[in-house]
């Protein structure tokens, strides 16, 4: 699971309840699985990766958080 931005837009991403590691872009959460000998061929199509919070394409940084 890619858990929603957190406010620097980093994303937790975990295996039910076990942290794997945080992710700025889609590679790091590629990256992530790896090492968790989780081969994912594509992070953004698979069915095996659950986003929430936003796709694979929403990482906003600080300032997207805060209203002019």
């Amino acid at each position: 699971m890619v858990h929603p931005p957190a406010l620097d837009g980093s994303r937790r991403v975990t295996l039910g309840e076990e942290p794997l590691g945080v992710a700025t872009h889609t590679d790091d959460v590629a990256e992530i699985l790896r090492l968790a000998d989780l081969y994912v061929t594509d992070v953004a199509e698979s069915d095996l990766v659950e986003w929430q919070g936003g796709g694979p394409d929403d990482w906003p940084g600080l300032s997207e958080h805060h209203e002019a």
